[in-house]
């Protein structure tokens, strides 16, 4: 059984609000270093993303990549690799619990296994970074009101 690597970080904001920032794909680009494209390619019932494909730039790793969602409820969404280029398994999740008045815990949950060999220790020590990058983007995001402000056109 692969490994994980798992995070926590209180925002301030409610659980709904956080996760209208996380199911937004469209504005990763905005809020994560890494995602350089972001595109919904499937959609269940309720009209949110089953499939999502992702242009990754972070650094030595760059990629594109197609993940498959899962969401159980309203606080917690899981993914899943479909195909990449550089990537055997990215399975991951984000949970979310009310964290007193008006604040959320988020939990991010990443298991990494690419396609070059790597010790287990540098790709714990990866997804550690990724997680914890992708947590304060959200944090910021969510934190600064504009997820839901749309960008002036250019």
């Amino acid at each position: 059984m692969a490994e994980h690597t798992s995070s926590s970080i209180t925002i301030e904001a409610a659980p709904d609000e956080v996760m209208a920032v996380i199911a937004d794909f469209a504005r990763y680009p905005d809020w994560t270093g890494e995602v350089k494209q972001a595109e919904v390619l499937g959609t269940d019932g309720q009209g949110r993303a089953q499939q999502v494909r992702l242009v990754m730039d972070a650094g030595a790793i760059k990629d594109d990549q197609v993940l498959g969602y899962t969401w159980t409820g309203e606080h917690e969404v899981s993914w899943t690799l479909v195909k990449s280029q550089m990537l055997r398994q990215l399975d991951g999740s984000y949970l979310l619990k009310a964290a007193g008045a008006g604040a959320t815990e988020v939990t991010y949950q990443l298991t990494v296994d690419v396609k070059i060999p790597m010790l287990g220790m540098i790709k714990r020590k990866a997804e550690k970074v990724i997680i914890d990058r992708a947590l304060a983007g959200l944090k910021k995001r969510v934190e600064s009101g504009e997820a839901g402000i749309e960008a002036p056109e250019k």
